[in-house]
């Protein structure tokens, strides 16, 4: 028998806000999170600006010796799933965590720390590298740092899709929950890749804008985008059992319904022409939640503001929604926060969260030139009261990765 899944909790920190009210609150008032690069100097490098994490101390959050041996990505990860976990209101008394998982992505793992022991390396040998070298680097320690934090001792693992880590994570989550493998699992993903090899990396593959006005750098579907500024952050839901969470008097925000997935198998970066690989995700999606097309109110957008993704997106909504396209709402919130690449779709999903709890679709900020080939109702520059029945989130990742997830308002009594 299926079991209905339901969100608890979540939990943020991200370049608009560090913690999921400052964050929801920045994408209704469309704050933007993109600036001048302060991690390190960015004099001699053609890209200027991302979506920094801002007024961020780990020593906040962690004693100075935790600090040193976590890096960044994790401990973001760790910071997004305490206050999920606060947030839930989950404890040992009230749950099994023998029966609580921890699915959290990530696209790149620790690759501030991987830059920084190969600097040891080359300047001062081999034997000088850190003992803590691998287990900060490698991208499961999200995963793994979260469970002993938390003490959650259920199905764990780490999953790397690129830009889709997060989405596929929240999306198999949902799956261990309906099928009966789990009770609850915390999920998401996390990303701290904004560094100097990761910076030149994206510049050199020509993915990133080198637009120096932080309002004209990330602009979805704009006729004028140029490439996408690289974000930070991580983002974390509770995913529970419908009555186990009914059981232990939990707040519910909504529902998690539907999940879709499908490989483009065509190109390492490109998307398949016509987004057809998008557009199966999508369609999947829709059929796993048992509605129709038109009953999508609202779609966050993967929308990172290259020509390729928009355009091709914009055509795979069309191919999975028909007529249904020319009413939905679409936006991309990458305006506000940059691309955070393997935790994008984690705190897109608590904007979809949000807005089907708030009945509030977030706008695509800071639009000025209408695209052709991307005309659908993006929600231009100001977010829109109305109620959202259905959100729909996409995640599309190099490697022709392709995730959606869907969410619906959750009525007291269903």
């Amino acid at each position: 028998m299926e079991r209905r899944v339901v969100v608890t909790g979540m939990g943020a920190i991200t370049p608009i806000g560090n913690n999921v009210e400052e964050y929801w609150k920045g994408l209704q008032e469309g704050k933007c999170g993109i600036d001048t690069i302060t991690l390190f100097d960015v004099s001699d490098f053609k890209v200027k600006l991302a979506g920094e994490v801002k007024n961020y101390n780990p020593e906040d959050y962690f004693d100075k010796r935790s600090a040193r041996r976590l890096d960044r990505f994790a401990q973001f990860a760790m910071i997004a799933a305490r206050e999920a976990m606060k947030d839930s209101g989950m404890t040992k008394e009230n749950t099994d965590f023998d029966k609580v998982g921890v699915f959290i992505g990530s696209g790149m793992g620790g690759l501030e720390t991987i830059e920084k022991e190969l600097n040891v390396c080359f300047e001062k040998g081999y034997d000088k590298i850190s003992p803590m070298f691998i287990p900060m680097v490698i991208s499961n320690m999200a995963t793994g740092n979260v469970a002993i934090d938390l003490g959650l001792r259920g199905e764990s693992f780490s999953i790397a899709t690129a830009c889709a880590s997060a989405t596929h994570s929240i999306g198999e989550a949902y799956r261990a929950i309906k099928h009966g493998y789990q009770d609850a699992v915390f999920t998401g993903g996390t990303e701290a890749s904004i560094t100097k090899c990761g910076l030149a990396g994206f510049t050199n593959i020509k993915a990133l804008t080198q637009s120096t006005d932080k309002n004209r750098a990330s602009i979805p579907f704009d006729k004028e985008r140029s490439g996408f500024v690289m974000g930070e952050g991580a983002g974390v839901l509770v995913l529970e059992e419908l009555e186990h969470a009914k059981k232990r008097g939990a707040k519910i925000y909504a529902e998690i319904v539907g999940y879709g997935a499908s490989s483009d198998a065509y190109h390492i970066t490109s998307p398949a022409p016509g987004g057809e690989g998008g557009a199966r995700a999508m369609v999947s999606a829709i059929k796993d939640a048992g509605i129709e097309p038109k009953d999508i109110t609202y779609i966050n957008a993967h929308g990172t503001s290259t020509h390729l993704n928009d355009s091709c997106e914009t055509a795979a909504i069309k191919t999975a929604l028909g007529e249904s396209s020319k009413t939905v709402m679409v936006s991309s919130t990458k305006g506000n926060t940059g691309h955070l690449l393997g935790a994008a779709g984690a705190v897109e999903a608590i904007a979809c969260v949000k807005a089907v709890e708030d009945d509030f679709v977030p706008p695509t900020i800071n639009y000025k030139v209408p695209d052709e080939e991307c005309d659908l109702d993006i929600v231009p520059n100001k977010g829109r009261n109305t109620k959202v029945e259905y959100a729909m989130s996409n995640s599309l990742g190099f490697g022709g990765h392709n995730s959606t997830i869907i969410f619906k308002k959750y009525e007291k009594g269903c």
